[in-house]
C-alpha cells in the first residue's frame, strides 16, 4: 500500500476513534483500494462495517440507490453522482460518514466529455454531504492511487470543517443558555426589590397587620356600647 495514504487513513481514523464514529465506502473506479487501505489498519472491526465496489451505473442504481436521472443528466464521473453515492452507502450501512470515489482512471475515458485523470469524491454524513473534484496527470495505477489519497485527504478536510461548525455551534447554544440563566437571574432579583418595595409603600398589605393582632379588641366592642332602651 502506498506510503501517502497509508499515512491519511490513519489520521482519518484517529479521527474516528475519538469520536466513537464509524466509517464506509463506495468506489467506483478505485475498484476497493480506498477499502483496503482501511482494512489493512488493526481493529478495523470497531469503525468499519462493510463497502461497496459499484464499477457499472447498473450496480451504483441497485446498490446505492443513485437516480437514473441524476446519471444521464450529470454523467457516472460527476459530483451530483459521487453525492448519492455516499448518501446511499451511508444509509445501508448506517454509519456515521461515508466516503464514494467515481472517475476516470484510464487510459481511456469511454467516450467521457471528462478528461482522464478527472475524480469526483463525495463525503456524506448524516447533517451534511459535499462533493470535491480534482484531476491528477498519470497512469491507471497512479491514477487510482492518487484517487484514493485526494478521496482521504477531501474526508479529513471536511471532517475538521464540520467538527469545528460544530463546536463553533455547541459553544453558541451554551453562551445563549448562560445569557437566558443571567436574565432568569436578574428578573428574580428585581421582583424581589419590587415586591420589598410595594409592603413599604403599603404597610397595610403586610402579614403582620391582621385581626388576629389586635389582641381581642374586637371582641369588646360590643360590651363597651351601654345600649339604652328607656324613651
Amino acid at each position: 500500500m502506498d506510503e501517502d495514504i497509508q499515512a491519511a487513513a490513519a489520521r482519518l481514523v484517529r479521527r474516528l476513534k475519538e469520536g466513537g464514529h464509524t466509517i464506509t465506502v463506495a468506489e467506483s473506479c478505485t475498484g476497493g483500494l480506498l477499502a483496503s487501505a482501511f482494512t489493512d489498519i488493526a481493529g478495523a472491526s470497531n469503525w468499519f462495517n462493510q463497502s461497496w465496489v459499484t464499477y457499472s451505473n447498473d450496480a451504483k442504481m441497485v446498490e446505492l440507490k443513485v437516480e437514473l436521472e441524476t446519471l444521464e443528466k450529470y454523467g457516472a464521473v460527476s459530483a451530483n453522482v459521487a453525492i448519492e453515492m455516499a448518501k446511499g452507502a451511508l444509509e445501508q450501512a448506517d454509519a456515521d460518514i461515508a466516503i464514494s470515489i467515481t472517475g476516470i482512471a484510464g487510459p481511456g475515458n469511454d467516450s467521457s466529455t471528462k478528461k482522464v485523470g478527472t475524480v469526483y469524491v463525495g463525503i456524506a454524513s448524516n447533517t451534511w454531504a459535499n462533493a470535491e473534484s480534482t484531476q491528477i496527470g498519470g497512469n491507471r495505477s497512479e491514477n487510482k492511487i492518487g484517487f484514493v489519497h485526494f478521496a482521504l485527504l477531501t474526508a479529513i478536510s471536511l471532517w475538521d470543517k464540520a467538527m469545528e461548525k460544530a463546536e463553533a455551534n455547541r459553544k453558541k447554544l451554551a453562551e445563549i443558555e448562560t445569557e437566558k440563566q443571567q436574565a432568569r437571574a436578574a428578573f428574580e432579583v428585581e421582583r424581589a426589590k419590587r415586591e420589598a418595595a410595594a409592603k413599604q409603600s403599603a404597610p397595610w398589605q403586610d402579614e403582620s397587620w391582621s385581626a388576629e393582632s389586635t389582641d381581642g379588641e374586637d371582641e369588646s366592642i360590643g360590651e363597651e356600647v351601654e345600649w339604652n332602651w328607656k324613651s
